[in-house]
């Protein structure tokens, strides 16, 4: 099962929800060859509930997860920024990650945001993986802290964003750390768009359906991080398109119809 560990259903935080659109992202990640993915969105995006509301009307339920009509399985997920700066993946039920989006209405902004430890505290509430997005990246501080609080997470994001511009510092330092706490590392696009899809991805032996399986094929680790040759043009060319297309909007255009040909001319 060829799985992508982080991405969004979304353009942008703050731009507004479109069934359009996440529809053909999801039949973009389809085409692009992937079995599944996270949909780990971001827990301040506009209409958060919205989005998992529409899922849970249009996709097939199958256990945990959710099926697009083209059989691609979806994760519920989110991405939770911390007070020390980093930001925080949690896999789960769509019920289970709409309760914790719900419970985290408070600390929506910035000033608000809860620090790693008070976080993991709720996430343990519940049944759900935690992750470490992206740990590296500037201006994130994961790293810093404590060994004995590292060990709370159940596992690192090589994040194909990263990888796609430095492969090796971040793929060796991920893996030391991935090491050290010896929880495992797998791999995510945090793409926002179609065409950062397959830039990394992660290939399971088996096809799972349940949160708690997922988590025992990750800890076996049996499985393989693929990362495409086109990693580089992939990142790039969806940064591009992103700000191209949030410009459109910033406009008053419909960025929504430019992107899927919904527009004659």
């Amino acid at each position: 099962m060829l799985i992508d560990f982080h991405t969004h259903g979304k353009l942008a935080k703050k731009l507004p929800f479109s069934t359009e659109y996440t529809d053909w992202l999801l039949g973009e990640a389809h085409s692009a060859g992937l079995d599944a993915i996270c949909l780990t969105e971001h827990f301040n995006t506009l209409q958060f509930d919205e989005l998992y509301g529409y899922l849970l009307d249009t996709c097939k339920r199958e256990e945990d997860t959710l099926v697009t009509k083209d059989g691609l399985r979806i994760f519920a997920g989110m991405e939770t920024d911390i007070a020390e700066g980093g930001h925080i993946l949690s896999i789960g039920t769509p019920e289970t990650i709409l309760e914790l989006n719900s419970r985290l209405k408070p600390h929506k902004e910035k000033e608000n945001f809860l620090p790693f430890e008070k976080l993991m505290d709720l996430f343990e509430e519940y049944p759900v993986l935690v992750g470490a997005a992206h740990p590296y990246r500037e201006g994130g501080h994961i790293p810093e802290l404590s060994e004995r609080q590292l060990k709370r997470l159940h596992f690192l994001d090589l994040n194909g964003k990263d990888v796609a511009q430095y492969r090796e510092y971040f793929e060796n330092r991920t893996k030391a750390l991935s090491d050290q706490l010896r929880i495992p590392m797998i791999s995510g696009s945090d793409t926002h768009q179609a065409v950062q899809y397959g830039c990394i991805c992660t290939d399971l032996k088996k096809t799972v359906k349940t949160v708690k399986a997922l988590y025992k094929e990750m800890q076996k680790g049996d499985y393989k991080i693929v990362v495409s040759e086109s990693a580089s043009f992939r990142v790039k060319t969806a940064g591009l398109l992103k700000k191209a297309l949030k410009e459109i909007h910033a406009l008053g255009g419909d960025y929504v119809s430019v992107l899927t040909s919904q527009t004659n001319g």
